[in-house]
């Protein structure tokens, strides 16, 4: 697709087996018999929403009668309206850029000159083709659900859309010809929140270890992904560490024994600080963070200004060329 940055067509497809905050098995940390497990209903609902919005930019796409023919022949014509673009056009059996665009994809110079802030969340909605969903939909079921089980549907939610926020952000700051649509900086989000719960429930788990390496060399080839050509790494950055600071903020877990403690007879008289001194420190200096990094990156953004100009290696971080792809 000519114009288009699509973002990473996966965030490691086995990153959830079973979480223990990183998707390990629940023996790697200590949970005590009085914590809420949630049903998970939102992850799935977000799934569907995602499917259900791609039909319908299939619909409004209605290649056969759009489709001038100069890229080739619309692809599964049997789907009629339906049918996918030219694979010339985009691989990913899916719409057009055009099509994209007019259904809400992100791009920069429409944020901020015409003022269509509304693009920075419904970007995150839109996927690039099938393949570019199924990916972004597997990811999201295996690291999702097992979070919404331990976290509740709330927090989880919050991270999901506000790191996708995160993510839009950047990516506009520093991508400014093309147009971008995806959910993997929301997922990375995930990723970031279940890395930094690693960290400030980090007395609860058993294989410490284990759990960390795993995680970081998770996220490592996922960034490592993102330095590919037509690959949006901006949101994907953004979106972890956005992802990364909510966690600190929303997913620390009680001291081991304060729920016990609550519900001892006399109704917990001398109750013992529900959480350790570190875990308050992270939740501030999170929240300080998180604030002080959209404030400054909204007003750049809204006042037009070129990331670029302000970090002259940044553009490495989002494609590194080679002798196989150039990444103009």
């Amino acid at each position: 697709m000519a114009r288009q940055d699509i973002e990473s067509r996966e965030v490691a497809g086995g990153v959830a087996k079973n979480r223990g905050s990183t998707s390990f098995s629940s023996s790697s940390y200590v949970i005590e018999d009085t914590e809420t497990q949630w049903t998970s209903w939102l992850v799935p609902m977000f799934v569907v929403a995602n499917i259900a919005v791609f039909v319908v930019v299939m619909y409004i796409n209605n290649c056969p009668k759009h489709n001038d023919g100069l890229q080739g022949k619309c692809v599964a014509r049997f789907l009629e309206r339906f049918s996918f673009q030219p694979l010339r056009e985009n691989p990913l059996f899916g719409p057009s850029a055009a099509t994209l665009e007019k259904m809400g994809a992100l791009e920069s110079t429409k944020v901020v000159n015409k003022h269509q802030a509304w693009r920075l969340i419904t970007c995150i909605w839109l996927h690039a083709g099938v393949f570019h969903l199924i990916a972004n939909m597997l990811c999201l079921v295996f690291i999702g659900i097992r979070l919404e089980q331990q976290f509740g549907f709330v927090r989880i939610g919050v991270i999901y859309v506000v790191s996708g926020l995160g993510g839009s952000v950047l990516s506009s700051l520093f991508i400014q010809n093309n147009i971008s649509v995806g959910a993997s900086g929301a997922l990375f989000g995930l990723l970031g929140a279940m890395l930094s719960e690693l960290f400030t429930n980090w007395t609860i788990y058993t294989n410490k270890a284990a759990a960390l390496i795993t995680l970081l060399v998770i996220i490592a080839i996922n960034l490592g992904i993102g330095i590919l050509p037509h690959v949006n790494n901006f949101a994907h950055v953004g979106g972890f560490f956005t992802g990364f600071l909510l966690g600190f903020v929303l997913l620390p877990r009680p001291k081991y024994g304060w729920l016990e403690q609550r519900n001892l007879p006399g109704g917990g008289v001398g109750l013992r600080s529900k959480y350790n001194t570190y875990q308050y420190l992270l939740w501030i200096v999170s929240a300080v963070l998180l604030i002080a990094g959209f404030t400054v990156a909204l007003v750049m953004l809204f006042r037009g200004e070129n990331a670029n100009s302000r970090c002259h290696w940044c553009h490495y971080l989002n494609c590194v060329p080679t002798s196989r792809w150039k990444c103009d």
